[in-house]
């Protein structure tokens, strides 16, 4: 009889006032190692190098791995980023840009790592874990191996990602990706300042959408002097003969893969998003 009372004052509360408990995603050891290798493998196409940490939901550390030659430091640094994007649920880059811009205070917080490099890993909208690296060539390359560890894992359910306008904002007021996902495509929000060097992306094409700004884009024709910086990547100094076009807001720009192009003359800024294509 006490059992049967029991169960039915809990069967009654769970009616009254919902449910007690949810299920919750895990990440496992097999996914944790899946998105470590997802970094390796484009740490070693890009030679960037880099330490990869990846946790749990609660922070704690599931794997790690440190590219051959990258310094022993990383792999604490790569940690508190996991750890700080993990419990707080959000890139580490938004607190690093959000400290830049005034609120020292926030460096004060317990187990806090306040440097771009740190993603959470989503499964059907839920975070159960995140990615930190360091010791990438750049800032950016960290987020980048980050981004393409945590979208080996999500990739296997499919979701929305959603940047709101501050986000947004910040990516701009720098330059900066906003998505990556792995092989198949990246999302920047670039800035440029000044004309830059000849580009040719050997494996992506460049879709562009200009928000502000002008700049004089010279295309096509050939690059005499240029050198690969990295596999897929060469850059010049001049095209000899190519096309000149202007491009203006509002404008949409499509580079094929392969193609030379050069941003010879630009006004301060000029702001346009970039979809890289595979």
């Amino acid at each position: 009889m006490t059992n049967r009372l029991i169960a039915l004052a809990t069967l009654t509360f769970s009616v009254l006032h919902g449910a007690e408990f949810s299920e919750r995603k895990t990440l496992t050891l097999a996914g944790a190692q899946r998105a470590i290798a997802a970094a390796v493998a484009q740490a070693n196409r890009n030679h960037a190098g880099g330490v990869i940490a990846v946790v749990d939901d609660g922070g704690n550390l599931m794997a790690l791995e440190r590219v051959d030659g990258t310094f022993a430091a990383g792999a604490n640094i790569s940690i508190g980023k996991a750890r700080t994007a993990a419990l707080f649920q959000k890139p580490t880059r938004v607190f690093e840009e959000t400290i830049s811009k005034g609120r020292t205070a926030m460096v004060a917080l317990n187990d806090f790592t306040p440097l771009q490099g740190g993603v959470p890993i989503t499964i059907d909208g839920q975070i159960v874990g995140a990615v930190g690296v360091s010791g990438a060539a750049t800032a950016q390359q960290d987020e980048e191996l980050a981004m393409a560890a945590a979208a080996a894992v999500s990739s296997a359910s499919p979701q929305v990602t959603y940047f709101d306008s501050a986000q947004v904002s910040a990516g701009f007021s720098k330059g900066a990706v906003l998505f990556n996902q792995g092989e198949s495509y990246m999302v920047h929000a670039s800035r440029r300042e000044k004309p830059g060097q000849v580009e040719i992306h050997t494996h992506d094409a460049d879709i562009m959408y200009v928000l502000e700004g002008t700049a004089t884009v010279i295309t096509g024709g050939s690059a005499p002097d240029a050198k690969m910086i990295e596999p897929g990547e060469l850059r010049g100094a001049s095209i000899a003969g190519g096309e000149t076009r202007q491009l203006n807001k509002g404008d949409v720009f499509i580079i094929p893969a392969g193609v030379p192009h050069w941003f010879k003359e630009v006004t301060d800024p000029f702001l346009y998003y970039v979809v890289k294509a595979r």
